[in-house]
């Protein structure tokens, strides 16, 4: 994550998800990666993403928007406002959603290719689009069957 320290004077900070880095030898504990008192880079390594089966739709409309991404649900300390942190990582377009309408704050950073090719094999095994179809139009059903 990065954080701004009093970006405009609307705002005393700013914090941001930088990036997503899939490697699990960070160790568990968050570091400082830079800090020169106006901004700071922290790593904050250990928080797993499993995919699901059942969110396989979500999983899909990641793959098929413009650009596939991770979703990352990040909270800021009560007590201090310049400590933030993640709380999730996924990559379900559904499950983001769902986090927004709970009024969390939810920023997405792209995906590296290869995470795109775990995701799009994954969701090739487990979910299959329903096929679209066709509704008739209206002028050819008889008016007491319209809506």
């Amino acid at each position: 994550m990065e954080r701004e320290k009093a970006p405009n004077r609307w705002e005393d900070w700013r914090h941001s998800i930088a990036e997503v880095v899939p490697d699990d030898s960070f160790g568990s504990a968050p570091r400082v990666l830079r800090d020169d008192g106006k901004t700071a880079r922290v790593l904050h390594p250990g928080i797993e993403v499993t995919l699901y089966p059942d969110e396989g739709e979500g999983y899909w409309l990641n793959l098929t928007s413009p650009a596939t991404v991770w979703f990352v649900m990040w909270r800021v300390a009560d007590e201090d406002p310049s400590r933030a942190w993640p709380e999730l990582v996924t990559l379900s377009y559904n499950e983001a959603g769902r986090l927004l309408d709970a009024q969390e704050r939810v920023d997405n950073v792209p995906v590296q290719a290869e995470v795109r090719d775990w995701l799009q094999a994954f969701t090739d095994e487990h979910y299959k689009p329903e096929p679209k179809q066709r509704k008739r139009p209206a002028s050819f059903q008889k008016p007491e069957d319209r809506k």
